[in-house]
């Protein structure tokens, strides 16, 4: 600094040092105030920059010279988000654990599918005026008996940005009807061995009674339309394969399903606590069992629709079994009575 050049020259008195520490005070100031607003606009480019397309700066190199009434202008207030958005669902990120492919985002990729007749397992909607594309779609999947769940836009968002307000999830594996199970059956000289869960919800749970079902030589497994797992890729994936040799269907109606059973000459056993000691009951013949969802147990109507109740004896302090565990006990047991 050139006044410093200068009181080197002499002999510096009390007075020279009290003016030069007050003009370094100074000129620290100055520097630090350009060194501020340097760095605000620096930052302000930066912002500027980010907001391009490709996050590309506009020239190459240096950036142009910043004119000094801009450099000098406050950068502009922003606003405060009204609140902040709420973190996802348990049951979303279920969902976004699925597959990719098995994620149809948009009208057109969901359309076509359900027109093809591919296995849909949900079709969420955002609530509000749907457009002739929109009811267009959602006839259909009310034709073909999909599940259809209204919810929020933001709930879509959560999953993917580009949903056109719908998405739908699609199965893992083909459904096979009922009628498809017992001529399997009859074609290998068997009675009817099938598996019927009712109200599971557990994909992993799902998963596992297909891979017991494999086991024992069950010609099928059955489960509801409605508030029961299906056959996601987490279903798959706990079946170890199974799913390619064990038909899985999925039917409207359950108790409906069971009356075609018995017309069929099917004796149904639905796994209950009040039941017989599975030990003691006979399972030859054609059978079907029916596991319930754990804690839950066996709807009412389904048990009244049942011809008998079997139970597992239990000694410890839990009053019930996992419903996959369940149902294997007692799927190796009718294989045993079946000989």
């Amino acid at each position: 600094m050139a006044f410093y050049k200068d009181l080197t020259k002499k002999k510096m008195t009390r007075k020279d040092h009290l003016r030069a520490e007050s003009k370094w005070e100074e000129e620290g100031a100055r520097y630090r105030r350009s060194t501020a607003k340097a760095d605000e606009q620096r930052r302000e480019n930066q912002r500027a920059d980010a907001r391009r397309p490709g996050g590309r700066p506009a020239f190459r190199g240096e950036k142009p010279p910043v004119p000094r009434e801009q450099a000098e202008r406050p950068a502009p207030r922003q606003e405060k988000p009204a609140e902040r958005k709420a973190a996802p669902r348990a049951d979303v990120r279920r969902e976004e654990a699925l597959l990719p492919e098995n994620l149809l985002s948009g009208r057109n990729p969901i359309r076509e599918p359900i027109k093809s007749g591919r296995d849909i397992e949900k079709l969420l909607v955002a609530k509000g005026d749907l457009s002739g594309t929109a009811r267009e779609i959602v006839a259909m999947a009310r034709e073909r008996h999909i599940p259809i769940q209204t919810v929020e836009r933001s709930r879509l968002d959560e999953i993917t940005r580009n949903h056109q307000g719908m998405l739908a999830f699609a199965s893992a594996y083909r459904y096979y009807d009922v009628e498809d199970m017992l001529r399997d059956a009859e074609e290998k000289g068997e009675p009817p061995f099938l598996v019927i869960l009712d109200g599971v919800t557990d994909p992993q749970n799902l998963g596992a009674v297909i891979r017991t079902a494999a086991c024992v030589g069950a010609h099928g497994v059955i489960v509801p339309e409605r508030r029961a797992a299906g056959l996601t890729p987490s279903a798959v994936k706990a079946s170890a394969g199974a799913v390619e040799t064990v038909k899985v269907a999925r039917v409207t109606n359950l108790n409906r399903t069971l009356e075609m059973l018995k017309e069929k000459g099917v004796w149904l056993y639905a796994a209950d606590m009040e039941g017989e000691d599975y030990r003691t009951v006979n399972f030859s013949g054609p059978m079907a069992l029916i596991v319930g969802a754990e804690g839950e147990g066996v709807s009412r109507l389904v048990l009244e629709n049942s011809d008998y109740k079997v139970s597992l004896p239990m000694k410890g302090g839990v009053g019930s079994l996992n419903a996959s565990v369940a149902a294997g006990i007692l799927l190796y047991a009718a294989m045993t009575g079946r000989g």
